[in-house]
């Protein structure tokens, strides 16, 4: 299928939008419905959404493999059902207070490959339905712990009861259960207080486009398409930290045929192809047969 128009826009979500209307703002300034994004962020949350148009909406499960930076505040000696300020927030009599040589050594476990918890308000699945929709309706959820990573935790501030955190995430993590967990460790309760993703990959926040940037009431919804136009960055921007291969034009009509290609070194499961001027026309995924095949293919059906 051909679209209009293919890419991808990092956005700079404001604090109290979803990530959907984030979509949906972009898709409207571009008309288009052929729209998605690359990792939800909370609505209490404000930062990087990596937008998808067209084609590029088949590469959103590569850009998740992009690790997550993230700026976070949290309030000790407190809690909540959904561990930030959404819900109703209980403070515990007499907390403890934790020295800060305390909680730098008690960062130190959750730092590298950890198993985490995710929270109960969130968008994760339970029984078929979204959990924080049945955390809503009060019914007691059961959510397994799962593999994350976390490349990076620092300590950026501390006077009791704030707690500022930068971090280096995998896809996947709960910054809300980070704290949650972090202050379980010490002994007491945690909520999260604000939360910015301040990069994705190599998209980070200085070069993002504010939301309003794309919605009609900023000058009239031609320049707002205008606007979401001009910051379209081609589909190889979504891969760039991929292997790469360039495909002379043979292989390339083999390829696009769906025929199993042999690559000089076939060590990686996934290598973004292009053609000879550059431009990304799908990604090449390991076969069992040990070749490639394309897929998901951008020229082809």
């Amino acid at each position: 299928m051909r679209f209009p128009f293919t890419g991808v826009i990092p956005v700079d979500k404001p604090r109290g939008v979803t990530s959907r209307r984030v979509v949906d703002v972009v898709g409207r300034a571009l008309s288009m419905r052929a729209v998605g994004h690359a990792g939800t962020l909370d609505p209490l949350a404000s930062g990087v959404v990596i937008v998808c148009v067209g084609q590029a909406t088949k590469l959103v499960d590569y850009l998740h493999d992009l690790p997550k930076h993230y700026t976070a505040t949290f309030f000790l000696g407190q809690s909540s059902p959904s561990d930030d300020l959404e819900t109703a927030v209980e403070f515990e009599e007499n907390p403890l207070r934790p020295s800060l040589v305390e909680v730098e050594k008690a960062a130190d476990g959750f730092r590298g490959d950890i198993w985490q918890r995710p929270c109960d308000y969130s968008a994760v699945h339970v029984d078929g339905k979204r959990a924080y929709r049945l955390a809503r309706a009060g019914r007691v959820i059961e959510i397994d712990a799962k593999p994350v990573s976390i490349d990076s935790l620092t300590i950026t501030n501390y006077q009791w009861p704030l707690l500022s955190l930068n971090l280096i995430c995998s896809s996947g993590t709960f910054v809300r259960a980070l704290g949650r967990d972090l202050a379980e460790s010490l002994g007491t309760k945690a909520l999260m207080a604000s939360l910015v993703r301040s990069a994705i990959g190599t998209f980070c926040i200085e070069t993002s486009l504010p939301l309003v940037s794309f919605e009609s009431g900023q000058g009239g919804s031609a320049l707002a398409s205008a606007r979401a136009e001009a910051s379209l960055l081609p589909p190889l921007a979504a891969v760039e930290h991929m292997p790469r291969r360039t495909l002379d034009a043979d292989t390339l009509a083999l390829a696009i045929r769906g025929i199993v290609i042999v690559l000089p070194d076939g060590s990686a499961d996934a290598v973004a192809a292009v053609d000879s001027s550059g431009v990304l026309v799908g990604i090449l995924r390991k076969h069992s047969s040990g070749g490639y095949r394309l897929k998901p293919n951008f020229l082809g059906h």
